[in-house]
């Protein structure tokens, strides 16, 4: 972690007991590495569960990192599947814990801030947890998608106020404006350019436009 000369800011923004979720941008998948390090308190990341599943060395690595950090696996495919997710999380939240999440769901392929998906929302009103969240720089480029090992890079972090939510959370307008506020504050603090549709649809059609070639 020396290497890397980790930037930090805004980390008394982090309450050090009770429910908290922080909500980060997504740019590398050693996001959910540096940040946990400098947060005085364990972060519970809800981890895809292909993280615990990728085949090859890759995969092996990711499975030992994520366990080594005791991320809690999760499947966010969709209906029941991403209902399951969002109760793991109020679960968690219910004894006070800290939790990470990545609120694009994926990470950014080009860099850009990508629309939130509502269940952050739904969690932060049942819970009345505060939303602390999260800009992380430079992490793109010490581990760019698909590399292994990280390259040596000065790593920064930026924690955000508190923000607080109440209201509806079976009203779905309403989950979508408080998804939108969250992003906002990502936003503001990360710099970032939004774009207002979901990063696995950007994923999606970059592919479709660049296909891999064999």
């Amino acid at each position: 972690m020396v290497l890397f000369r980790p930037k930090v800011s805004g980390l008394r923004n982090v309450p050090n007991v009770g429910p908290v979720i922080i909500a980060s941008n997504h740019l590398s998948f050693s996001d959910s590495i540096f940040m946990p390090l400098v947060v005085p308190r364990k972060v519970t990341f809800m981890a895809k569960s292909e993280y615990f599943t990728s085949p090859g060395l890759k995969g092996f690595i990711k499975k030992l990192t994520f366990q080594a950090l005791g991320q809690v696996p999760v499947d966010r495919s969709g209906g029941r599947r991403s209902e399951a997710a969002i109760r793991t999380g109020l679960n968690l939240l219910e004894v006070g814990q800290c939790i990470g999440i990545y609120p694009e769901g994926t990470r950014s392929p080009d860099g850009k801030l990508y629309k939130g998906r509502t269940g952050i929302a739904r969690m932060a009103i049942d819970s009345g947890a505060p939303i602390v969240p999260v800009a992380m720089f430079n992490t793109a480029e010490i581990q760019p998608t698909g590399q292994i090992v990280p390259k040596v890079r000065r790593v920064e972090m930026v924690f955000g106020e508190p923000m607080y939510f109440q209201g509806d959370s079976s009203d779905l307008t309403y989950l979508r404006k408080v998804t939108d506020e969250i992003m906002q504050g990502i936003q503001k603090i990360s710099g970032q350019e939004y774009v207002d549709i979901y990063a696995s649809d950007a994923k999606a059609q970059i592919l479709k436009d660049f296909p891999k070639k064999d």
